[in-house]
This record gives C-alpha cells, structure tokens and sequence, in this order.
C-alpha cells in the first residue's frame, strides 16, 4: 500500500476542516510521516508526544486545535484528549476496524460525551479513522481554500476529503445513534 495516503489523511482531514488552527498535538511513537505532513502547513505549529497517558497528562489546557492519535483510546485518554483541546478543536483518532462494532461503539460513546461529530473516515489504504469535532463539520466546514493550496500532496485533495465520509449502508445501520453527524 502507498505509505503516503495514511499520513496524508490523518493530518490534512482534521486540519482543513479546523477554521483556523495554530497548533496540532501529535500523539505517536513514530511520527515522522505526520510530522512531515504538518510542515506542509506553514502556519501551524506542531509538537509529538508519545503514546502514553503521562505525556498527555501533562499537555496544557486549550492548548491545541487539533490532535491527531495514534494511541488506544478509552475514557481516560478521550477527557485529558478533550481537556487539552480548544473548543472548537478537532480530533483524527485511528481505531479498530469498523467490523469490530463492539469495541467501537465504545470509543463513540465515550467520544459522544466530549464531541459534537463522531463520524468515521476512510484513509484510503483500506482502514479508517474517526473525526471527532467539538464545532466543525468535516464535509460542511471544509476549509477548501486551504486544502486545494497545500503543496507537495499525493493523495489527499478537497475532493477525497468529501467522499471520505461516505460509508455504506450496513454501516449506517450498524452504528446508526452512535455516529453523530
């Protein structure tokens, strides 16, 4: 599989629905492919933390726009998750396959009780991730300006940000009150 599109659409869907992000929190053991994404930002800082819940113990209050997850979520990681972000803040968190219905009803419930938008994304490589939006919705509030200028891309464009977030039926139905949308 192409190792561009995962990072490409863990980085770039979150921060092009944000309407004006100053700062991503990355959470990953090996972030090089979504710091380097991040750089294609110019204007937005960016600063990676481990997986592990000590690191994002100690993360400010409101201090950033968006976070991008790569760590197992359960309820204590989601609220010090929420805690750390604004608002308005947006959160890309990788969960299991959207098969596992048990275990992700679970992550969207806890998810439910911090965010407005819990809506599951195709990254393109054959998983999908969840955006999860304290304000922004990431097809109605897409910042197209900036996700059509950003240089360097292979993948990700305004268009694959849209279509993302088409899921098929039996999904909907699977986790229909559960995604909030």
């Amino acid at each position: 599989m192409r190792e561009f599109i995962y990072p490409e659409m863990m980085v770039h869907v979150p921060v092009c629905t944000n309407k004006v992000p100053e700062n991503v929190l990355i959470i990953s053991d090996n972030a090089e492919l979504l710091s380097a994404e991040m750089q294609k930002h110019n204007n937005i800082g960016s600063k990676v933390i481990a997986c592990n819940l000590d690191a994002l113990r100690n993360e400010a209050d409101g201090s950033a726009d968006v976070v991008i997850c790569e760590m197992s979520a359960d309820a204590a990681v989601i609220g010090h998750i929420s805690r750390v972000l604004k608002e308005d803040g947006q959160l890309s968190i990788v969960h299991d396959s959207l098969e596992e219905t048990k275990s992700n009803t679970i992550l969207m419930q806890v998810l439910g009780k911090y965010f407005k938008i819990i809506m599951p994304y195709n990254l393109g490589n054959g998983t999908t991730a969840l955006l999860a939006s304290k304000e922004y919705h990431p097809t109605a509030d897409i910042i197209l300006q900036r996700s059509d200028m950003i240089d360097g891309l292979n993948y990700y464009n305004c268009d694959i940000h849209i279509a993302a977030f088409a899921m098929p039926n039996y999904i909907r139905k699977e986790y229909l009150g559960i995604i909030k949308n």
